[in-house]
């Protein structure tokens, strides 16, 4: 028989070795490289209020129970525990769930426990009894040290899991509202720890002797495919909230067509959206939603409409009917913004110099430290000071295009000259440095070195979709196009 027993405890140390001892975090939200980490919207007053809560996907990695728990276990102690009071009699007071088939409690917020129980090992002689597990609710400020300390497990145990291998670092992380089950045996010895990290991801910890095995374990849930339609009276924020959609829905939907709309100047009343998203489902409950699949929108008459594809090497992008990519290859608008506070104009009077003088630009009014984002791909050609535009970001975009951010408060790290940068990347903050009466960002679009109106100016498609995808995206987007088109039809007929 071999007896899994660590050194002498009297040789453990009190305390957890420098290092080892996890504080609680906030926890991490994984996001996936989606379509709107890469198109911020157009924030002006018609769309949405100050701070709308952003969408992020979630982690899904894919993995199973590591454990293996064999027969003749749980009757087995039962069997031989019959002189023992049954923890299930009526004298018990409470009902007790075998650990085999013990889970989380999914509204558990103290700790409680559950049945001991006998399990097999093949290197364990399978009369080892096994003492309750402990499930606990993380609270603000706990940290996996003070919950072995209120359990009295072995911080030994604690100091042998969290060593150097790269799921551990996940437990350094537990957060508010979380939810830890533990397994310990007749020693106080931990042999088993589930960490509920969300609603469909878990860590689970195994103990192998003086060792403990890590797996994440994922619990798909269930999707189901919902639709919504709605008419905009005066914003797109709230005919989304009449429709009944989540702050989630409705910025997804304004960063799908922000390309071609911008909510905050060219929505008008009267203006149409139709929706497919998904919803996902654990339990019978709702726990997420998202992403849409496809979208229409009608703005001033002009019907757009977008498909959400994933392409065999897994990239996702949305596409118009005939292929074509939602997304452009710049920005309309580089800068979450309040308002515009000053327009493309080539006669205008200087608000600090009192003089005319062209205004080859837009004014994005916004908050000081707003995020400015480069406005497509391209490179450095000048981070510092330019007279009265003050601290002044140019890029250059291929041979063709150019643009320049100005009146920065300070520049993002990393961005100088010769550096390469990405469509979406914040490259700065709006101030007002130079010649400026306030916060905002001075933004320039040049083509060929002649400045155009960034409004106006057509902005040139991003890449197509690839040629060998054309047909499979066709026979995807066929039904989700139907389906548009039915719900659509629906709306106005009801309205009407």
């Amino acid at each position: 028989m071999i007896d899994l027993v660590l050194p002498d405890p009297a040789a453990e140390p009190d305390h957890v070795p420098d290092g080892s001892r996890l504080t609680a975090g906030a926890g991490n939200t994984a996001s996936p490289d989606s379509f709107s980490d890469r198109h911020p919207v157009s924030q002006g007053t018609n769309l949405f209020p100050a701070d709308p809560r952003r969408w992020s996907g979630r982690d899904r990695v894919s993995g199973r129970h590591s454990h293996e728990l064999l027969e003749a276990t749980i009757e087995d102690s039962v069997a031989t525990s019959s002189s023992q009071p049954v923890a299930n009699s009526p004298d018990s007071g409470h009902e007790v769930v075998p650990v085999a088939n013990a889970g989380l409690a999914p509204n558990a917020v103290e700790t409680s426990s559950v049945t001991s129980g006998t399990i097999a090992r093949a290197d364990v002689e399978p009369s080892i009894a096994y003492t309750p597990a402990h499930r606990v609710t993380v609270s603000s400020g706990d940290s996996l040290y003070l919950i072995f300390k209120r359990l009295g497990l072995p911080q030994r145990d604690l100091a042998l899991m969290t060593g150097s291998k790269p799921l551990a670092k996940k437990l350094a992380k537990i957060a508010p509202r979380q939810e830890i089950e533990f397994y310990v045996d007749t020693e106080s010895r931990l042999t088993r720890l589930v960490h509920r990290l969300d609603q469909i991801r878990s860590l689970h910890v195994s103990r192998d002797g003086n060792t403990f095995t890590f797996e994440e374990v994922v619990e798909p849930p269930e999707v189901s495919v919902a639709t919504a339609t709605g008419v905009i009276d005066s914003s797109l924020f709230e005919a989304g909230q009449r429709a009944g959609l989540s702050d989630n829905i409705i910025m997804q939907m304004a960063e799908i067509f922000g390309w071609d709309v911008d909510f905050a100047l060219d929505i008008r009343a009267g203006d149409r959206f139709a929706l497919v998203f998904e919803e996902q489902f654990k339990d019978g409950k709702k726990i997420d939603e998202g992403p849409i699949v496809a979208a229409e929108f009608t703005n001033r008459g002009r019907r757009i409409r977008a498909v959400r594809y994933v392409d065999p090497t897994g990239h996702t992008d949305y596409f118009s009917e005939d292929g074509r990519s939602m997304r452009k290859a710049f920005l309309r608008t580089p800068v979450n913004f309040t308002r515009i506070s000053s327009r493309f104009s080539l006669s205008r009077r200087h608000p600090i110099l009192h003089k005319m003088r062209a205004h080859r630009g837009v004014d994005y009014a916004a908050p000081r430290g707003t995020a400015v984002k480069a406005s497509g791909d391209g490179r450095v050609v000048f981070a510092g000071r330019k007279g009265g535009y003050g601290r002044t970001v140019i890029l250059q975009h291929g041979s063709t295009y150019t643009t320049l951010y100005a009146h920065l408060s300070r520049f993002s790290k990393g961005v100088r000259p010769g550096k390469r940068v990405d469509q979406g990347q914040t490259i700065g903050y709006v101030g007002s440095t130079g010649l400026a009466t306030g916060p905002h960002l001075h933004y320039e679009f040049r083509v060929r070195g002649a400045h155009r109106d960034p409004l106006k100016v057509k902005l040139p498609q991003a890449a197509p979709l690839a040629e060998g995808y054309v047909t499979d995206f066709r026979e995807q987007a066929r039904p989700l196009l139907a389906k548009l088109e039915l719900i659509g039809r629906t709306s106005i007929a009801t309205a009407d």
